[in-house]
């Protein structure tokens, strides 16, 4: 079973955008609310388009299955059978043999920004950017499943603060 672990961070600085070496905006619609056994998405992102399947746990593993479709597709399934949808630009940053993927929210979760780091085990160590705030890999809130549904700008200012 294809397998994704992943850890979530919040940002303590603005720092990492001079480090980011490409950016892609992207648009990603749930094709099932939440509470289910899965995630079941729909990714578009220039002229890729992506179906994904993600067991519905929260925490740092998690089943993952991926699989590459149409464009035509992606946008037609994006735009009709989605029950929220989340945009944003994806940040790359390449530091100490890892890949830090900055999500810049926008439309109603504009203003959060989340760094996720992909690991091949979840007890790998990390060097910790200085950029880097607190984790949030526990806090389902912080999921773009979640976000579809109860998106940043619903948020009271405690959960805003990372509470």
């Amino acid at each position: 079973m294809p397998l994704e672990i992943e850890r979530k961070y919040l940002l303590a600085s603005d720092a990492w955008r001079r480090e980011v070496c490409r950016r892609q905006p992207m648009a990603q619609g749930y094709l099932v609310g939440v509470g289910g056994k899965a995630s079941i998405r729909v990714r578009v992102a220039g002229d890729e388009a992506r179906l994904n399947i993600k067991a519905a746990v929260v925490g740092a593993a998690r089943a993952e299955y991926d699989y590459g479709i149409p464009l035509a597709e992606g946008q037609t399934l994006l735009a009709t059978l989605t029950v929220g949808t989340v945009e944003k630009t994806r940040h790359y940053v390449e530091r100490d043999g890892l890949i830090w993927e900055i999500d810049e929210f926008h439309g109603d979760s504009d203003g959060l920004i989340v760094a996720e780091v992909e690991l091949e085990a979840e007890d790998q160590a990390i060097t910790r950017p200085d950029w880097l705030g607190a984790e949030v890999t526990d806090k389902s809130r912080y999921y773009n499943h979640a976000l579809s549904q109860r998106p940043y700008c619903q948020w009271s200012e405690a959960e805003q603060r990372g509470d």
